[in-house]
């Protein structure tokens, strides 16, 4: 398969529409507009019966004790860990595009609903647990929500947007459902998958 972007080049920057946050002044961020990428897939396998699509960050800091602090940097040395971004499942297979802003237009707050995916059906995201101490934006955040890494961080953070092409029209998931139900759910139904990556950041140093 092969899985490419209007918004954003394999291993380039993720431009800043697409993120939840953004760098500002007076900062040190701001919410962006959190667009939903565009993205285009080919070259499916005969048999496909509908697509999986995450997109998950892998340079989450494991520990929160540096993030966001104004008088330090998160260590680039640190042991970093996924993040999901966003996880859709049961895409018709004669799916193979999705423009730019067609699953989300701006920040949610609280979260989008779950059932309210345009197609297919819509997991939960990792924002769910990052603002569960916000009384302003906690909720289930579901569908997909952009890049917002630490705006003291010390390393670009890479996203990861991947397509799987499945062998079952339906993987039987209710709305919301979590990584581990999407990753057993799948297993022994993939046909064939692609994935780019983009970088974000929110320290301007990086950009």
């Amino acid at each position: 398969m092969l899985l490419a972007s209007e918004s954003f080049t394999d291993g380039g920057p993720i431009p800043a529409r697409c993120g939840l946050a953004v760098p500002s002044d007076p900062g040190p961020v701001s919410l962006s507009e959190n667009r939903s990428p565009h993205l285009r897939w080919a070259e499916v396998p005969a048999g496909t019966r509908s697509f999986v699509i995450t997109c998950i960050d892998r340079d989450c800091p494991s520990a929160p004790d540096d993030v966001n602090q104004s008088d330090r940097l998160v260590p680039a040395d640190l042991p970093r860990v996924d993040f999901v971004h966003w996880l859709l499942a049961d895409v018709p297979a004669d799916t193979t595009e999705f423009h730019e802003g067609e699953h989300s237009v701006e920040v949610t707050p609280h979260g989008k609903p779950a059932d309210g995916a345009r197609v297919g059906v819509h997991g939960m995201n990792d924002y769910t647990m990052w603002f569960a101490d916000d009384p302003d934006m906690a909720g289930t955040w579901c569908g997909y929500d952009g890049p917002a890494p630490p705006w003291n961080e010390s390393i670009l953070h890479r996203y990861t947007f991947t397509v799987s092409a499945l062998d079952v029209e339906s993987l039987g998931l209710e709305p919301g459902f979590a990584r581990d139900a999407l990753d057993a759910a799948m297993e022994g139904r993939v046909l064939a998958s692609a994935s780019i990556m983009g970088t974000y950041a929110t320290n301007p140093d990086l950009e």
